[in-house]
């Protein structure tokens, strides 16, 4: 998974919210923090990359930064 492949999938997650998409994210870019994602869109992101890239990024624990998603998708976990 690249940085690009996560900011296409938060986007679809923001417009099922009805909100704008994002233009940039990094690495150090917090969901909840910087992207106000809440329960429920964070357990949307979840699934949408679970389907994409067949790894939960919640199973080794609380993830929040752009960082920890890519790490733990690209380490296969």
């Amino acid at each position: 998974m690249t940085i690009n492949n996560l900011k296409d999938i938060i986007n679809i997650v923001m417009s099922n919210a009805g909100l704008q998409a994002i233009g940039n994210i990094s690495e150090s870019t917090s969901l909840r923090t910087d992207l106000g994602f809440d329960s429920l869109k964070l357990a949307e992101l979840t699934v949408r990359i679970e389907d994409q890239f067949g790894v939960d990024i919640f199973s080794e624990g609380i993830v929040d930064r752009v960082e920890e998603i890519l790490n733990t998708v690209n380490s296969g976990k």
